[in-house]
């Protein structure tokens, strides 16, 4: 019998090889256990690691996802793939706010190390980059006979790919789908365009932001186009889910009256949970953990929008920061949640822009259906 050549082991006799390939096994058995120790050893903290920075920002009076408008060179508007000009999703939005304004960064663009490569351009050196995470779902082997990994899902999605992923969070035995698939947590690590040297000006120019005004047309016009029943006038804000309607007090009863659009886009966030639309829990009571999430969601669904609009709020809502940080301490995993809910009703309420791709045109002079409701009471926004 011709014994042909072992392309790992040499041409060694196999009474001879024997020795060498269970030694080369082993160095592999080895090395694949070191890796997947590596691997795991991350796993328990990438949700802690994000709600911790986030419980830490709310303990101090700060809330992460209210854009720092009077710092003069922070441009507002989303974080964006500074080579794809994708928005990033969810969680990503407020991580990268967040390292923006801890690193005094005026732009809004980021890119991986690769990308800026391929740009012509490079990371400076000693730079270091912001951990985004995607999240896809993978479905084991027992389940489709191969096993598979599938991205997108979630929130927590990033923006233009491009390399730069390392690590993977599982997530964990309670978050099977029906399919049997898992969801997972993927790093990757972005770079502000401003970390960057030598990139074509496609990657770094941004928007002007808008003139500060009292009335904002475009923001007028979209939420006229969205169809919802906007009822002006008594002293409360809040969305009535049995009526289907928003009520709102008039824009002059606002302290600064910026904020009137903030408000009118938080109670359509929660307008975009009707069964009809995006179909969101919302059945719980005041003060209640399902009313606590969902006012997360429509706050940060508000900013989103405020950032894509190019709004600027005034910071208020410091009432509901004990019931945010009530809801990220029971669950490390409640801010992602909540904010790829949030992308997904800002998602939906930007589609009726007038200019957005897949947008529905607004008739000329069209306005907002107006009533007058019957509330009575100053309260916060609900």
């Amino acid at each position: 019998m011709v014994t042909s050549p072992n392309p790992l082991l040499g041409s060694a006799p196999p009474e001879r090889a024997r020795p060498a390939a269970r030694k080369a096994v082993r160095a592999r058995s080895r090395a694949v256990s070191e890796g997947a120790r590596h691997d795991a050893a991350p796993r328990v903290s990438l949700y802690d690691e994000v709600t911790g920075r986030i419980v830490a920002e709310l303990e101090a009076g700060r809330i992460p996802w209210v854009q720092p408008w009077d710092a003069a060179t922070f441009a507002p508007g989303l974080p964006q793939n500074a080579d794809t000009r994708r928005s990033y999703s969810g969680i990503n939005i407020l991580i990268l706010w967040a390292e923006a304004a801890r690193q005094g960064f005026s732009a809004q663009g980021w890119l991986t190390f690769r990308q800026a490569l391929a740009a012509g351009g490079a990371v400076r050196k000693g730079e270091k980059g912001a951990t985004i995470f995607y999240a896809a779902r993978f479905t084991p082997q027992a389940a489709n006979g191969g096993g598979a990994a599938a991205g997108g899902g979630g929130g927590a999605s990033h923006s233009g790919g491009g390399g730069s992923g390392s690590g993977a969070q599982g997530g964990g035995g309670n978050g099977a789908a029906g399919d049997g698939s898992v969801p997972f947590l993927k790093r990757f690590t972005v770079f502000n365009v401003a970390q960057c040297e030598n990139l074509p000006d496609r990657c770094t120019l941004s928007g002007a932001p808008l003139p500060p005004r009292e009335t904002i047309p475009h923001a007028e016009a979209l939420i006229a186009a969205t169809g919802a029943d906007i009822r002006n006038g008594g002293h409360e804000a809040y969305y009535s889910p049995g009526g289907d309607f928003v009520a709102l007090p008039p824009q002059q009863a606002f302290a600064a009256q910026i904020d009137y659009y903030r408000t009118a886009l938080h109670e359509l966030g929660h307008w975009t949970g009707h069964p009809s639309r995006l179909d969101r829990d919302q059945k719980g009571g005041f003060a209640s953990q399902a009313y606590g999430r969902e006012e997360l969601c429509a706050e940060l669904a508000s900013a989103f929008l405020c950032a894509a609009l190019g709004i600027r709020p005034t910071v208020r809502h410091a009432d509901y920061i004990g019931a945010w940080l009530a809801i990220m301490r029971a669950d490390t995993r409640a801010i992602f949640h909540a904010a790829s809910l949030a992308s997904k009703a800002a998602d939906y309420l930007l589609a009726f822009a007038p200019e957005s791709a897949g947008g529905q045109p607004v008739p000329a002079g069209a306005t907002p259906r107006i009533g007058r409701g019957d509330v009575q009471g100053m309260g916060a926004a609900a």
